[in-house]
């Protein structure tokens, strides 16, 4: 990235070069995203290519790694040593890896587990909540949860009042279980959910991890910008 041009730059003109506010621009200096800048002889600051290079990548980082990381990123960079910084950054391309991963898993089994038959289950097939929670491996309260958001909500034994789960409302906690593992937050799923229980299963949920794939797409083209502005820092 030649021709920045970025020498002697005020408050106003970085703040627009970046895409920030002048008060961004200060708060980010504050938090030692920027280094300090130089000062006129009446106290004005004077910003530089490396201020540049720095907010550029910062805001290519929150894109890609939300505004807590992206900070303590660019400030290793700043601060060294070089590895310590490059270690961070490597965090972050993990966690994407990590995520595409899960992704591919979660779309094999949650597009095996929709197309599951269940229409010769009989009743006694239903599971407690206990039951449940032991096959997904998580917390009973996990389940729980997932009832007060309506992402699956089971029946209730008529004497005990319990939770039962039919063989379908297994299917759909499988289903959950699957895409929250890959990432995806309560409220997507909220609305994907009662979608998915009118029978259009296999569309959605492809159309969903389709959606999932695009923003770690996104977020893996942010880290690439950041990664050209970095590596001037070193």
């Amino acid at each position: 990235m030649k021709g920045l041009e970025s020498a002697g730059l005020r408050t106003a003109d970085l703040a627009r070069r970046a895409g920030y506010s002048a008060q961004q621009i200060r708060n980010l200096e504050r938090d030692g995203v920027l280094p300090p800048a130089a000062r006129t002889t009446t106290g004005y600051r004077i910003y530089g290519e490396a201020h540049l290079r720095s907010v550029l990548a910062y805001r290519a980082l929150a894109a890609g790694a939300g505004p807590v990381k992206a900070k303590g990123i660019v400030r290793a960079f700043h601060r060294g040593p070089a590895s310590r910084a490059l270690a961070l950054l490597d965090g972050v391309h993990a966690q994407l890896d990590a995520e595409r991963a899960e992704l591919g898993l979660a779309r094999e089994a949650a597009l095996a587990i929709a197309d599951e038959p269940i229409e010769d289950v009989r009743a006694s097939d239903s599971m407690s909540i206990s039951e449940l929670a032991a096959a997904l491996g998580v917390r009973p309260s996990t389940l729980r949860h997932w009832h007060a958001e309506s992402l699956v909500v089971p029946d209730r034994d008529p004497v005990r009042g319990t939770r039962r789960y039919t063989p379908a409302q297994v299917r759909d906690a499988r289903i959950v279980h699957q895409l929250r593992r890959s990432g995806y937050r309560i409220a997507p799923l909220r609305a994907l959910m009662p979608e998915l229980r009118r029978g259009r299963r296999s569309e959605d949920v492809t159309v969903a991890l389709a959606a999932r794939e695009a923003d770690i797409t996104t977020r893996s083209r942010a880290l690439l910008h950041a990664s050209a502005n970095l590596s001037t820092l070193l």
